[in-house]
C-alpha cells in the first residue's frame, strides 16, 4: 500500500511565564488532541530543545518572559540552530509595538481565557495545527 508511513504526533512547546495562561494555552491545544510541553522561561525551552527537541513541531512563546532571554531572543536562537522549526511569538501588545522579529518568525496577538471567543480560539488553533503532524516512514 502506498504511503504506509504512520502519522506521528509531535508537540507544541509553549513558553509562557504566567502559569495560568500557560496552562490555558496547553489546554486549548490538548482539546484539539495535540501534545504540549510547557516551559516558563526561554532558558528552559532552549534546554528542552537541546535535550530532546526532535519531538517538538512548533514553538509558541510569549515575547516578554522572566529570565535573561525574552521570546525574541529565544526565536533568534532557535532560528539559528533549527531554521526549519516554526516559531510563533505572542504578546498582549500590538505587532507594531513588539518591534522587529527574526526572519521566519510568526506573530499572533495573545488571547486570554475570559476574552477569547470560540472563533478566536479555533482560528488560533487552526493556524498552528498544520505544523503538528508529521509523516514518518
Amino acid at each position: 500500500m502506498m504511503g504506509q508511513g504512520q502519522q506521528k504526533r509531535r508537540a507544541v512547546l509553549i513558553v509562557e511565564d504566567d502559569a495560568e495562561l500557560r496552562h490555558l494555552m496547553a489546554a486549548l491545544f490538548e482539546d484539539e488532541q495535540m501534545d504540549t510541553i510547557e516551559c516558563e522561561s526561554a532558558e528552559a525551552a532552549l534546554a528542552t530543545l537541546l535535550i530532546g527537541g526532535r519531538g517538538v513541531a512548533m514553538i509558541f512563546a510569549d515575547v516578554r518572559l522572566r529570565g535573561v532571554m525574552n521570546g525574541i531572543d529565544l526565536a533568534r536562537e532557535v532560528k539559528m540552530r533549527w531554521p526549519l522549526l516554526p516559531v510563533i511569538l505572542t504578546s498582549g501588545h500590538s505587532r507594531e509595538r513588539v518591534g522587529g522579529l527574526p526572519a521566519g518568525v510568526g506573530y499572533m496577538a495573545k488571547i486570554s481565557g475570559a476574552d477569547a471567543t470560540t472563533s478566536q480560539r479555533h482560528s488560533w488553533i487552526g493556524w498552528t495545527r498544520p505544523n503538528l503532524i508529521s509523516t514518518s516512514d
